[in-house]
């Protein structure tokens, strides 16, 4: 009997502990990073789809809904000297296609895989892609970054591309 109870008594603190280190593990885990990027050409109002590595192959591409976040399009956030702040989720494999964010996010379903394929204006656009860090070490992100950007002191990021 005393077995038995000492069983269930550790049982129930292995419990609670591993609840404890779940929700510890939870708040400390990092958050997602933040990217720039400058591209070839005026891709800003584009809308932006992943390729695979071949550069020919979709992997990704938004709902028309995804666009929109707070009733306002997701555009990049314009930075200093032509570099923009990633708010999609971009990768070095990112494409442009020929619809703007406004004409996308009107759609009622995402264009079928080949026509993206054919609205592609540009399968390798970007000319630098730098991953910034975590976005929790920013207070204001658009401010600082352009601080860094202003000062030409782009070796602190991971460059990417």
């Amino acid at each position: 009997m005393k077995t038995l109870v000492l069983i269930i008594v550790l049982c129930l603190f292995y419990s609670c502990n591993s609840s404890k280190q779940m929700k510890n593990n939870q708040l400390n885990s990092p958050s997602p990073h933040i990217f720039i990027y400058k591209t070839k050409g005026d891709y800003y109002l584009k809308v932006p789809i992943l390729l695979a590595e071949n550069k020919v192959d979709i992997v990704s591409y938004p709902a028309p809904t995804d666009l929109i976040i707070k009733e306002k399009l997701s555009l990049p956030t314009k930075l200093l000297d032509g570099y923009y702040l990633d708010n999609r989720g971009i990768n070095v494999n990112v494409a442009f296609i020929q619809l703007k964010y406004s004409e996308y996010s009107k759609l009622s379903h995402p264009p079928k895989i080949d026509d993206l394929k054919q609205m592609i204006i540009d399968n390798d656009p970007l000319v630098e892609l730098y991953d910034c860090g975590v976005r929790t070490k920013y207070k204001n992100i658009e401010e600082e970054l352009n601080k860094i950007i202003n000062k030409g002191n782009l070796t602190c990021f991971k460059r990417i591309k």
